[in-house]
C-alpha cells in the first residue's frame, strides 16, 4: 500500500512572556475588529443586493488603518488581518453554496481566540518558532517531533478559555500505511455502551464529564455568586470553570484518538450510522449524555483516519432500521423502546439489542462497499475533502 501525502497540523502548548501576551492580545482584537468591520460592509451590501469579495475588503482595509479611529490596526502584522478576511470570504462562499449559515459576528466574550500566520509572518528556524512583531521566539513545548525536513506553511496561535496558549503549524506529513487487513466492523453508538462492535465488544462509555460533574457544579456555583461588575474575582471565577471544562475536554478527546486509531488500523471497512445529533439533544432527559459521548467527533474522527490510511468509511442512512431488524430472518419488529436491551424474534432468535444493530449495520454497509448500490456522497471531511459512503434508505414497494 502506498504512502498517503497529507496537510496535517501539529498542535503545542507554549508559553508566551508579558510582552509577547500583550501583543498577541491585541492580535486577537485587530483580528475579531476587521472580521466585523468587513461582514458589516458585506451584510450592507447585501441588503443594497450587491456582493463584496475579498479583493474589496482587503483595500477596504487599507483605508481602515488610515483613519484616526482605527490606526491602531497598523500596530499589529497585517497577516492574520488578511487571513481573517480570508476566513470571511470562505464563510460566505459555504453560505452561497448552501453548506453553512449566514456568518455571525465574533464575541469579544464567547469567540475564539485566534490569529493565523502565513509564511511571510513568521520565522521557523533551527526549532525555534518566531512571530512577526516579535523579537525573541515563543517557548514551546515541543511534546511531539514534527515531521523531518518540512517547513510550516500556516501557523495559528490561539488561547482557549482557561487561558492556555496554543501554537498550531500546518506541515505537509506523510502517513505510513496500516497494516493490511480484510476485516470489517459495524459500530453501534449508545450511552451506557459508547460502541457495540459487530464482533460482539462492548466499549464502555468513560463519561469524563460526569466524573467531574461535582467539581464542575462547585466551579459554577463560585461564578454565579461573583457581582457582574467584579471584574477580577468574576474573571477568575470564570477561569476555574474553563478548566474544568477544558478538562473533560482534554480526556475525552485522547480517549476518542486512541479508540478511533485502533478501530481503523485493525479494518478495512468501518461501518457507521448516520446520526443526527442535533436534534437527538433536543431530548431533555438525554442531551447531557449524548453530548458528553461526543458522537460527532468521533465520526469526524473515523472520516480523516480512514482516508489518511487507506481505509473505507460506510454511512448507514439514519433511517435504516438496525435495532428493530432481526439479523436472522430479516423481520422487522414494530416496536422497540430504549428500555428494552434483549428481545426474541418470532422466529425463536434472541438478539442483544446493540450487538444485533452492529450485525445489521455491517451487513448493510458490505453491500454498500461490495455492491455500489443506493450509494450517494455524503458531507466533505474538511481534512480529507473525501465524502463517505452513504446509503440510502431502501424504497418501499406500493
Amino acid at each position: 500500500m502506498a504512502t498517503n501525502h497529507v496537510k496535517r497540523a501539529f498542535k503545542y502548548r507554549f508559553y508566551p512572556t508579558d510582552a509577547q501576551a500583550a501583543e498577541l492580545s491585541r492580535t486577537f482584537g485587530c483580528v475579531r475588529k476587521v472580521y466585523n468591520l468587513a461582514l458589516a460592509a458585506r451584510t450592507q451590501a447585501w441588503v443594497r443586493q450587491e456582493r463584496v469579495n475579498y479583493n474589496q475588503t482587503s483595500a477596504m482595509l487599507t483605508v481602515w488603518k488610515r483613519t484616526q479611529e482605527l490606526a491602531y490596526l497598523g500596530e499589529v502584522s497585517s497577516v492574520p488581518l488578511q487571513q481573517t478576511l480570508r476566513h470571511l470570504q470562505v464563510a460566505f462562499t459555504n453560505f452561497f453554496g448552501k453548506r453553512a449559515q449566514y456568518p455571525r459576528f465574533k464575541s469579544r466574550k464567547k469567540s475564539r481566540r485566534s490569529a493565523e500566520y502565513t509564511t511571510s509572518g513568521f520565522r521557523f528556524r533551527d526549532g525555534q518558532l518566531t512571530l512577526a512583531k516579535m523579537a525573541d521566539p515563543l517557548e514551546v513545548v515541543w511534546s511531539r517531533p514534527l515531521p523531518e525536513g518540512v517547513q510550516p506553511s500556516t501557523v495559528t496561535v490561539s488561547q482557549d478559555a482557561a487561558g492556555r496558549w496554543f501554537v498550531s503549524l500546518l506541515c505537509d506529513d506523510t502517513i505510513p500505511p496500516a497494516p493490511a487487513t480484510t476485516a470489517a466492523v459495524g459500530i453501534d453508538a449508545g450511552i451506557t455502551s459508547l460502541l457495540t462492535l459487530s464482533t460482539g465488544e462492548k466499549i464502555t462509555n468513560p463519561k469524563h464529564e460526569r466524573k467531574d460533574r461535582t467539581r464542575l457544579a462547585r466551579a459554577q456555583r463560585e461564578l454565579s455568586r461573583k457581582a457582574k461588575g467584579d471584574g477580577a474575582n468574576r474573571a477568575k471565577a470564570r477561569r476555574k470553570v474553563a478548566r474544568v471544562h477544558a478538562r473533560i475536554a482534554d480526556r475525552r478527546r485522547d480517549f476518542l484518538h486512541k479508540l478511533t486509531t485502533r478501530l481503523v488500523r485493525e479494518n478495512q471497512t468501518v461501518v457507521i450510522e448516520d446520526l443526527t445529533v442535533r436534534n437527538m439533544v433536543k431530548n431533555h432527559k438525554l442531551a447531557r449524555a449524548i453530548s458528553d459521548a461526543s458522537w460527532r467527533e468521533l465520526r469526524a474522527m473515523l472520516e480523516y483516519k480512514t482516508a489518511w490510511y487507506g481505509r473505507e468509511l460506510v454511512v448507514v442512512d439514519r433511517f435504516f432500521p438496525s435495532s428493530k431488524l432481526c439479523g436472522v430472518c430479516g423481520a422487522i419488529r414494530a416496536k422497540l423502546p430504549l428500555n428494552v436491551r434483549t428481545w426474541t424474534c418470532e422466529c425463536g432468535a434472541v438478539h442483544d439489542r446493540d450487538v444485533n444493530a452492529a450485525n445489521n449495520l455491517l451487513a448493510a454497509g458490505l453491500a454498500v462497499s461490495v455492491w455500489g448500490a443506493g450509494v450517494r456522497p455524503q458531507r466533505e471531511s474538511s481534512r480529507t475533502g473525501q465524502p463517505a459512503l452513504k446509503q440510502k434508505p431502501p424504497r418501499r414497494e406500493p
